[in-house]
């Protein structure tokens, strides 16, 4: 039976087929970005102390690999234009 799975993954996969849809691949390339600033707001030439390094910086942070999470979990719901 399990060979008869892998079988049709492999055939949806070469026809072209994503793991993930287009808002997935979207709002995990926005949580890298939002990572990305969180640690560009924790480096500079401000004091060690500042509020943007201690409070403000982490909580970009967390909040980027929250909304990555959310971007691999997130089921888009199909579209129901067919019916009819």
């Amino acid at each position: 039976m399990s060979q008869t799975v892998k079988k049709k993954t492999n055939t949806e996969l070469a026809k072209g087929h994503f793991v993930f849809q287009k808002i997935n691949y979207q709002l995990f390339i926005l949580s890298m970005v939002i990572v990305a600033i969180g640690f560009i707001l924790m480096m500079g030439t401000e004091d060690i102390y500042s509020f943007s390094k201690i409070t403000l910086a982490p909580l970009v942070v967390v909040a980027g690999f929250a909304l990555g999470f959310v971007a691999i979990l997130y089921k888009p719901k199909k579209n129901k234009t067919n019916q009819g």
